[in-house]
Order: structure tokens, then sequence, then C-alpha cells
């Protein structure tokens, strides 16, 4: 995770797309197997500086069918990482670039995809903090300027950049969470 230096870029109009057409790809192969499939994280909200990389919860009824869907993703490319940590949220990676493989095999976005299960914590959260900030532009505002002011701090640390974060998200989960 500490590899890779952190870099901030400003808000792209082409990530809400280039999700759409992720998305549409995940649900052609998983079907009904997804509830639905969120476009969580940074690039979701528009105006908010961000890492360059897409975030995805697909949401499933149970984990009960979690085997199914990793042999569906394993089908466009992806591996299953195990929960790393985290409950009721499974993570997965791409083979390579070209995932999730389609008829083009061309190449697409960088992105994390995260499979819950529809009571997962973690993906209750990400849409909470998505929605509060697409409600509060100045949290927007403040939360870009943390985030870049971060990203040169930490450039070659990425636990300490996301660590940095996690006051500012705590805070805005605790004090803004009523206006949803």
């Amino acid at each position: 995770m500490g590899s890779r230096p952190v870099i901030i870029e400003g808000y792209d109009e082409e990530w809400p797309n280039t999700f759409n057409k992720l998305q549409d790809l995940l649900r052609h192969n998983l079907g009904e197997l997804a509830l639905t499939i969120e476009h969580v994280g940074s690039t979701s909200v528009p105006g908010l500086a961000a890492k360059p990389i897409i975030d995805i919860d697909i949401v499933i009824d149970s984990m009960m069918l979690l085997p199914q869907v990793i042999g569906k993703l394993s089908e466009l490319g992806y591996f299953h990482e195990g929960n790393l940590g985290i409950e009721n949220r499974e993570a997965f990676s791409r083979i390579d670039d070209k995932v999730p493989y389609n008829n083009e095999m061309n190449p697409k976005q960088e992105h994390h995809l995260y499979v819950c299960n529809k009571e997962s914590d973690a993906l209750i959260k990400h849409i909470i903090f998505r929605d509060i900030l697409r409600k509060r532009p100045e949290l927007v505002t403040a939360y870009s300027a943390l985030k870049k002011e971060l990203a040169k701090k930490f450039k070659n640390n990425r636990i300490a950049y996301t660590e940095g974060k996690t006051h500012f998200v705590n805070t805005v989960m605790k004090d803004y969470n009523n206006i949803l």
C-alpha cells in the first residue's frame, strides 16, 4: 500500500462516465447477483479532488452468494483477495489493465472493486460519506484542500496519507449524518 506515490488530481467530469461503463460490464456479467453497483469514494463526488482511481462497491443480498460472485468476477479477469480485515467487504484485484474483460479487450481505468453484503458497515459508511459530500459543497472544498496538502506531505506514504484523512471523515460522519 505504501509503494506508489499519492497523486491527487482535480475533479474529472469523465469519472462518472467511466464508472457507468465499468458498471455496465459488471452488471452484464453479474445479472441479478448484484442488488446495486455503487460508485463510491472521492471520484463519485462532483468537484472533489481525488486519486484517479474509481471505487466500486458491488452490493449483494448475502455473503452466501459470494462464491457465485467470485466465479463471475474471475471470468472478467478479477481475482479475490479476501476481506483484508474488513468484515462483509471482499476485495478484488485485476489481472491486468484490460479487466473487466469485454469484446474489445481495451485498457480500462484503474479502479478498486469490492463486494459487500447489503448490511456491510463499510458499504453504509461509503454511501453516507459520499451523500453528505454531494450535498455540502463547502465540505468538498475543505476535503479537497486537505487531500492536496496530505498528498504533498505524504507523497510516498499512502498509509500516512490515509490516516491523515481519518479525523476529517469521522467529523463529517458525526456532525452531518443527520442531514440525509
